[in-house]
């Protein structure tokens, strides 16, 4: 199980990794063109932007995982440990009602582009609305279309060419990056439940920060006495 995860947090890192240094290559490779070349990459600033958005949307989800999410445990420290655990439960279940309202409506957004029905009910699904007109036409503003994706002009777009990358593609992370957020909250929610944990999420970075540069300085000061 652990070579699982481990394998896991490996393809999770490499994407965000990879995106982080795409948005530095292509955004350096536009400030050369223009004051280099007197030139302009028309595409890299929207390139630039979805990549932003893949970034911090896969990221929110990965924090989740690693417990890196600043937390405020001020109370949570200060009750017993069965209260403790019916906090953490009760904060686990406020999260994963709202991540599941965010990914009806990162799913709901994100189908029309896609061609697929998007699911009706007001609040959480009752089931697909067959009847919504699909949107696959729609098309980004400056990226364009590469060869590899050419097989997606028949299945959203009946057949008809793409001048730009369609829409689906740069938002297909709305509803995959909200389906990871909920299982990330669902597996904090069995880590509370089993009692491997006691809280949600708080990350001590800035305590331990403080700590080490207390005893640096109690180190100075000992040296100096």
């Amino acid at each position: 199980m652990q070579t699982a995860r481990t394998f896991g947090d490996r393809i999770e890192e490499t994407i965000i990794a990879a995106l982080l240094g795409l948005m530095t290559v292509v955004t350096f490779a536009n400030v050369v063109a223009r004051y280099l070349f007197n030139s302009n990459i028309l595409w890299a600033l929207e390139l630039t932007v979805f990549m932003f958005g893949w970034l911090v949307l896969l990221g929110a989800s990965y924090a989740v995982k690693k417990h890196a999410h600043l937390g405020v445990d001020a109370i949570v420290n200060m009750v017993a440990p069965p209260v403790r655990k019916a906090m953490g439960l009760f904060s686990v279940g406020c999260c994963l009602v709202f991540s599941l309202l965010l990914l009806k409506g990162a799913y709901d957004y994100w189908a029309v582009f896609a061609e697929l029905p998007p699911t009706t009910g007001r609040w959480f699904p009752t089931g697909f609305d067959w009847n919504a007109r699909g949107q696959g036409w729609y098309e980004v503003q400056d990226i364009p279309m590469v060869a590899p994706l050419r097989f997606l002009e028949d299945l959203l777009n009946y057949g008809e060419s793409y001048e730009k990358i369609p829409k689906a593609i740069p938002y297909i992370v709305l509803p995959v990056s909200m389906a990871l957020l909920v299982f990330r909250f669902t597996q904090a929610a069995l880590r509370i439940l089993s009692g491997q944990a006691d809280r949600l999420v708080a990350s001590h970075e800035v305590e331990d920060d403080l700590n080490e540069a207390r005893a640096g300085q109690a180190q100075d000061n000992g040296g100096q006495n």
